[in-house]
């Protein structure tokens, strides 16, 4: 009787079953050589910077963890968030509004991206910081009239702070826009129709429907912005917001110690950005979830599983 549980096994023309032979991975000799020589090329740079005396690590210590850098940091925290929070409320208001067929309200939303687009952030922080030199109060009322609901000076009501916000906030809801209209419009319109077939309207439509299977395309682009603010509230310290930046610069200014104290500035950057990039991995996945790069592996474990593999070969050898 003939076994039809497995397939028959391939025999070679020499006679040896084609199951025993064992697989040879392919030897990639250049490229753990290239690997090589840039490990090597770290290893140098790093060791010249801990031995470079001018970096002065005695001055980078001292004000790593000091009460006036922690300041910085919970201003520049506070100001990403809450611009961050402005920026993606008014741009998907934004991007709604393009897509709209009020030819209205396109142009405006179609206005605002392309002066807030068009201008370079500097000039716009610049801009709101010194705002009062455009006018003196703020009023609110009924125009073309003396009849005033709310009057204050714009100094007491614009502070560097609330600038830096409406500077950063304003100006990532332009680029927020793009980012949003770009993740509706890649979702296929006969989800729409089908929603409202059903009768939903279409503020539900946009919420429940489209905006879920948006956020896939939405999500990459803006961890990359809200990453991109965080350093990019390093240019309010032109107008002293207070921010990491700005407390650092109040520092050398006294201390004479510039190269040490942007070393310090580098270094919590360096942290803040890599501690954005654990929940933005994690919503990239999330929302990826049944797309073909939903399995995508990180080059650190696609590194560890090679070295892991690479042991695993040598082991075998080694007991035969």
């Amino acid at each position: 009787m003939i076994d039809t549980s497995r397939p028959p096994a391939a025999t070679l023309p020499d006679g040896h079953d084609a199951q025993d032979l064992e697989v040879v991975p392919v030897r990639n000799y250049g490229r753990w050589i290239a690997a090589t020589a840039a490990l090597l090329a770290l290893v140098g740079l790093v060791g010249s910077l801990a031995k470079n005396h001018n970096l002065h690590w005695d001055v980078v210590g001292h004000y790593l963890f000091a009460d006036l850098i922690f300041d910085g940091l919970a201003t520049t925290l506070w100001l990403t968030a809450a611009a961050m929070a402005l920026g993606l409320g008014l741009g998907t208001l934004v991007a709604v509004m393009r897509l709209s067929s009020s030819p209205v309200l396109y142009g405006l939303a179609t206005a605002f991206v392309w002066v807030f687009r068009g201008t370079p952030l500097l000039v716009q922080i610049i801009f709101w910081g010194y705002a009062a030199a455009l006018y003196k109060y703020v009023k609110v009322g009924i125009p073309f009239t003396d009849v005033t609901f709310f009057q204050a000076e714009t100094n007491a009501l614009l502070t560097p702070a609330i600038a830096a916000l409406l500077a950063l906030g304003l100006n990532e809801a332009a680029y927020a826009s793009e980012i949003v209209r770009a993740g509706i419009q890649s979702v296929d319109t006969g989800q729409a129709e089908a929603a409202h077939s059903l009768g939903m309207r279409p503020a539900l439509t946009m919420r429940r429907i489209v905006l879920p299977q948006a956020m896939r395309v939405i999500i990459p682009p803006m961890g990359n912005e809200t990453i991109n603010m965080l350093k990019m509230t390093a240019l309010v310290s032109v107008i002293s917001a207070h921010d990491l930046m700005s407390n650092i610069q109040d520092v050398y200014a006294q201390n004479y110690q510039v190269i040490p104290m942007l070393v310090v500035a580098s270094l919590w950057y360096l942290a803040l950005v890599t501690l954005l990039s654990i929940p933005q991995a994690w919503l990239e996945r999330r929302y990826g979830r049944g797309t073909t790069h939903a399995g995508h592996t990180s080059a650190l474990q696609r590194m560890l599983g090679g070295a892991t593999g690479l042991i695993a070969r040598k082991n075998k050898e080694a007991g035969r």
